[in-house]
């Protein structure tokens, strides 16, 4: 999958390309991104839910991939029955060489209780994409030319949309399932729209568990992710141990993902504000030194207008 986010750049260089991708970030830290992945899950936790990530791919080669990530969303306080109703938004920038596809969203999710501990959860995003080549960065080397490759800068808009299913246990459990991509966007770029990049449908499966132990201060959480697009596919699992007492919270971890990489996982919160950071390393014969740092800030605050003085910082909860 990373070559092929790669490839995405030279495919430019071809008059009239048509491309069908699976472009969309492999976070590290995706059980932080739960709406991201699944927009089922926006407004889940009750409170005001702001992330944002930046991701710096295969250090060491020249024009990786980096992606810069900020999103939230909250329980729409203002309609009864608020708990049920969540909405968020969201901006994206993923830009790997010359090429860049920056991506904004709305959404909203329905959550429906059953009993006491259960929720079923469905939602919907609406997504706008705009996707760029720098092509007056292009060198082709002195007295070269090529009427194929674009030495101006091209751009280009298009629609997408999102659904995606959530059940949950709470506080122990949740599994999910999204697709994403629904309207197999196609963007074409330049003057002629003789550039074209489409963006194939991709299904995700999500899930997550609480271990509880004798202390209570101490857990151990796990989440998983399957993600395909019906022609690559990639698996993350990972399992972090989180220490949750009076005077503060942290975890650390591991994620592995078969015939990619392993990555080290390490967080904690400070004055309410949950800071993670991870290093991936890959399996395929790129060195260590050659991994992906990803740093992740999270802040929750409680949103309710109907009480005086309700509005005060809360700490986060480890998702």
């Amino acid at each position: 999958m990373m070559m092929k986010r790669l490839l995405l750049t030279l495919a430019m260089m071809l008059p009239m390309v048509w491309v069908a991708a699976q472009d969309d970030v492999a976070f590290t830290n995706y059980w932080q991104f739960q709406s991201f992945y699944n927009p089922a899950a926006a407004g889940r936790t009750g409170l005001l839910d702001i992330n944002a990530a930046y991701r710096m791919e295969m250090l060491g080669f020249e024009d990786a991939g980096q992606t810069m990530l900020i999103q939230g969303d909250l329980p729409m306080f203002f309609v009864p029955k608020a708990e049920r109703h969540g909405m968020g938004a969201g901006f994206m920038n993923d830009k790997i060489g010359l090429f860049s596809i920056k991506r904004m969203w709305v959404q909203y999710a329905y959550h429906h209780p059953i009993g006491r501990k259960y929720v079923l959860s469905g939602g919907l995003r609406l997504a706008l994409l705009a996707n760029s080549f720098k092509g007056s960065d292009v060198d082709l080397g002195e007295g070269s030319s090529d009427e194929y490759v674009p030495t101006t800068d091209v751009n280009g808009t298009g629609f997408d949309m999102d659904f995606g299913l959530r059940f949950e246990r709470r506080g122990l459990w949740y599994v999910g399932l999204s697709a994403m991509h629904l309207l197999s966007p196609s963007v074409s770029m330049g003057e002629d729209k003789q550039y074209e990049i489409k963006t194939a449908p991709a299904i995700y499966a999500t899930g997550g568990y609480t271990l509880r132990f004798r202390r209570p201060e101490f857990s151990l959480k796990t989440a998983a992710m399957f993600r395909t697009d019906m022609q690559n596919w990639r698996a993350d699992i990972n399992g972090r141990l989180c220490y949750d007492g009076e005077k503060g919270k942290m975890y650390a971890g591991v994620n592995f993902s078969p015939t990619v990489s392993v990555a080290l996982l390490l967080g904690f919160t400070f004055h309410g504000v949950n800071i993670g950071y991870s290093y991936e390393m890959y399996t395929g014969g790129i060195a260590v030194q050659n991994g992906t740092h990803e740093i992740h800030i999270g802040y929750q605050m409680e949103m309710n207008l109907t009480k005086k003085g309700k509005n005060r910082h809360q700490s986060v909860r480890w998702l």
